[in-house]
């Protein structure tokens, strides 16, 4: 993604991301907070170092910086899915506990929502999230997404300790193109 050029907002610089970012990522993802509704466990600063070379060389991510301190303060997945003849797009984040409900990620994925149709070849943006993430499901909405569906208990990240899946649900929400550009 080094090649991709950053995206500016009014507060933020949505960017790729680089291996000096690995102590911004620490700072978010090892906060057990961040995994109420994504997967994973908080991560070390070791894992933090290696997961930074993996980002700054996926085309997939975007790191969102506060341009007022410099630092990394969440990230945005931003990919396209098959069959790729459907130009659409996935679209997930996570955004550091400190700077939630500040608008910051609304902001951010609207300023690329914004962007990526008008400047590549992308009919549809989908996004999914649990129904309990209010405030994720709000954000999409706030963006101009609709939502599409309910997906019930299609996914799980835990095990109870029985070893059984914790089913959960999952909101379906999407943008269209033309709902953006006219």
């Amino acid at each position: 993604m080094s090649n991709t050029p950053s995206i500016l907002s009014p507060r933020l610089i949505l960017r790729a991301f680089g291996p000096t970012d690995a102590e911004d990522l620490h700072a978010y993802l090892s906060d057990a907070r961040i995994y109420q509704f994504e997967p994973g466990e908080p991560i070390s600063l070791e894992q933090a170092h290696k997961m930074a070379g993996e980002l700054a060389n996926s085309s997939d991510f975007w790191a969102v910086e506060l341009q007022e301190t410099g630092r990394v303060i969440g990230q945005i997945y931003f990919k396209q899915i098959e069959p790729q003849h459907l130009i659409t797009w996935e679209l997930g984040y996570i955004l550091s506990p400190q700077y939630q409900r500040q608008g910051y990620m609304s902001e951010a994925v609207g300023a690329l929502v914004r962007k990526r149709f008008t400047d590549g070849d992308i009919h549809r943006i989908v996004a999914h999230c649990n129904p309990k993430n209010i405030a994720s499901w709000k954000l999409l909405e706030k963006v101009g997404f609709r939502r599409e569906g309910l997906l019930r208990q299609n996914i799980y990240f835990r095990k109870n300790i029985q070893g059984k899946p914790l089913w959960t649900d999952t909101f379906v929400y999407a943008l269209l193109k033309s709902e953006v550009n006219g």
